[in-house]
């Protein structure tokens, strides 16, 4: 996954509102404590990055792929 794609799924999972607040605010502890935008500017991966932040909010799995995404490979 690409940051832009990372970007792109958060806008249409949480909305373009909810999800500047949820990447922002939200801290992911599987990611050292950060939120998703401080794990992307440390360079965390994008996909682990979506991943934890999907896990934090439940985002049920066949919502995770996202538009414009591949679906998820079993």
């Amino acid at each position: 996954m690409r940051v832009s794609e990372f970007w792109r799924a958060v806008d249409q999972v949480f909305g373009s509102a909810y999800g500047a607040v949820v990447t922002r605010d939200v801290v992911l502890e599987e990611l050292g404590g950060r939120s998703a935008a401080d794990a992307l500017d440390a360079g965390i991966d994008a996909r682990r990055v979506w991943e934890a932040l999907c896990d934090s909010q439940d985002v049920p799995l066949d919502k995770r792929h996202g538009k414009g995404l591949a679906e998820p490979r079993d």
